[in-house]
């Protein structure tokens, strides 16, 4: 009797804490003073260049002018929220057969920057044979996470849609911010978190974190202004810790999740969790690896005195991801 009274006491206390749980979760309203609906421009090539030009004066723009363009720049729509209109526009050789592709999400700390940033980088990939998808998001200006990852799969899905890819063979890859919701959404296709998952060959981010609370992030730290990360969320990592796990990548390492390409700068802070990311994946037998520009910027994309060898990781990474001749499997060789 004793023992039975005992069992229904944990019982009780057990749904009491579960109820307290969700009650502490609703006293966190989501914030969404951030929500503007004002385009934030700060984060902007030229803008950084001049950053950058105070700690090394000889910094030039990969500009895409400079590079000789395969084709011309075509544009579509993937998306419609309401008024908004999600764009996505394609890069690459002028014919009908199907070539590797890679989906390419733009950095700006969820809140700024543009797919136009990246042109160089799709123009200089377009020119060795690749398609390349470079896709507009919507940020944390005019909705709350989970809503670019919502973007971020659609956009994947339209993709796959669109004659002239090789479906064998298409990549997700990103910048900073965009560099963490590529490696996520490398993790979550066999989850279907954001909506219908797709089989990626591989994923390729570049200084993008792999886990928001880690002991080597920076975000979500408030004491100064509101970071990046909490207008994302509209959450602290103290009021909301279980939405920024959600977003974490470190989070759904699991055995079907593609090879990953790390490219990083000499900023450790922006490749948070990326060790015990690298540990998850080696444990189900899954190829990464990692190589990082030492002494350079964040920003380091974005210059051409690390623009050529980056492109020459991405396409090395691509060409060498090969499906068998059954497609049952892959060589991953780097």
């Amino acid at each position: 009797m004793i023992i039975k009274i005992h069992s229904l006491t944990l019982e009780y206390m057990r749904k009491i804490g579960i109820i307290l749980l969700f009650v502490c979760q609703g006293l966190f309203a989501q914030n969404s003073k951030g929500i503007t609906g004002v385009p934030d421009t700060s984060f902007a090539n030229y803008s950084a260049w001049k950053s950058a030009l105070k700690s090394d004066p000889s910094l030039q723009l990969a500009e895409y002018t400079r590079l000789t363009v395969p084709s011309p720049n075509q544009s579509w729509v993937y998306k419609v929220i309401g008024k908004r209109k999600l764009m996505i526009d394609v890069y690459g050789p002028r014919d009908t057969q199907k070539r590797k592709t890679l989906v390419f999400f733009h950095g700006g700390g969820w809140r700024s920057g543009d797919k136009s940033q990246h042109v160089a980088l799709a123009q200089a990939l377009a020119k060795k044979g690749y398609r390349v998808f470079l896709a507009a998001y919507r940020l944390s200006t005019e909705a709350l996470y989970p809503a670019a990852m919502q973007d971020a799969q659609a956009a994947l899905n339209f993709v796959f849609k669109q004659s002239g890819v090789d479906l064998r063979h298409v990549f997700v890859g990103g910048y900073s911010a965009g560099g963490q919701m590529a490696a996520l959404l490398g993790s979550v296709q066999d989850e279907n978190l954001f909506g219908p998952g797709r089989k990626i060959k591989g994923v390729i981010d570049l200084d993008g974190i792999l886990a928001f609370i880690h002991p080597e992030s920076g975000e979500g730290d408030d004491r100064v202004r509101t970071s990046a990360a909490t207008h994302y969320f509209g959450y602290t990592t103290q009021e909301r810790p279980d939405i920024m796990q959600q977003a974490s990548a470190l989070a759904h390492v699991s055995k079907t999740d593609p090879p990953v390409l790390l490219i990083n700068s000499g900023n450790a802070r922006m490749h948070a969790g990326r060790d015990d990311f690298r540990k998850k994946m080696s444990d189900f037998g899954i190829l990464t690896d990692v190589y990082t520009h030492e002494g350079s910027p964040h920003t380091f994309l974005l210059f051409t005195k690390w623009f050529t060898k980056t492109v020459e990781l991405m396409d090395q990474f691509m060409q060498h991801i090969i499906v068998s001749p059954d497609g049952s499997g892959d060589v991953k060789t780097i």
